[in-house]
């Protein structure tokens, strides 16, 4: 007699593990999979899109600075142009005291219209005082501060070279006039590029061209300013406010 065999409870699972399931049930398991995935995948992708505090830190800071900087351009604006009004008013009577081409007829300080030595060194000292702060900004706006800051020194260093020069005998005086002279085309020129710097600044800002440049003569050395009309951005379209 053939022994009879008892199918194992382990290939009685087998068989019905590999049996597919009713045609019914198989959109309510894709159904439910996708619900699940989609639960534990939605805060995941939440927590890898979201900024950590130290990012978020960061993007405060940058915003701070970005509105701390349009306010210094805004002030520095104004300050070299108020000084740049007061220097063109002395320009004159320093290039005609000391002017860049020694084949000139000087004119010495004296009244006005040119001025006088302390009328000159009176505007520089204000000059040197309004730009002697230095508060932090942006590379580039610290560029332009301190380049006006060089300029203004450079500027009052030239008036006081000339008035030592005035001081010594007639046949003494050339050598450290000439050296005045130099000085005041240095600072002028300096100027010149802190200027040109503000303009590129208040452009980025969206305040259009700024102009706060100092008078100047041929050979001086320094940047003219461009034709473009202030408050006009560099295409010529009205700047916003």
């Amino acid at each position: 007699m053939a022994r009879k065999t008892v199918p194992s409870p382990l290939a009685s699972t087998r068989t019905a593990t590999t049996q597919p399931a009713p045609a019914g049930r198989r959109p309510v398991a894709l159904l439910t999979t996708a619900l699940v995935a989609a639960l534990v995948a939605g805060p995941i992708g939440y927590m890898i899109g979201r900024p950590d505090a130290t990012q978020a830190a960061i993007a405060d800071m940058q915003e701070a600075d970005a509105k701390r900087d349009v306010q210094q351009i805004g002030e520095l604006t104004a300050s070299a142009r108020k000084t740049a009004e007061d220097l063109n008013r002395v320009l004159g009577g320093l290039t005609a005291a000391f002017p860049k081409d020694p084949a000139s007829n000087p004119q010495p300080a004296g009244p006005a219209p040119l001025g006088d030595l302390a009328t000159w060194q009176n505007t520089l000292k204000e000059a040197v005082a309004r730009h002697a702060e230095t508060p932090s900004g942006t590379t580039a706006t610290n560029v332009a501060r301190g380049g006006f800051r060089s300029a203004v020194n450079t500027l009052a260093a030239a008036v006081d070279t000339y008035a030592a020069a005035e001081k010594l005998p007639a046949d003494a005086r050339q050598p450290i006039i000439d050296l005045a002279t130099r000085q005041r085309s240095t600072g002028i020129a300096m100027w010149s590029v802190a200027a040109t710097q503000l303009d590129q600044l208040n452009i980025d800002a969206g305040n259009g061209h700024q102009h706060v440049y100092l008078q100047s003569t041929p050979g001086e050395g320094a940047i003219a300013p461009d034709d473009v009309p202030e408050g006009l951005p560099s295409t010529g379209a009205p700047a916003h406010s």
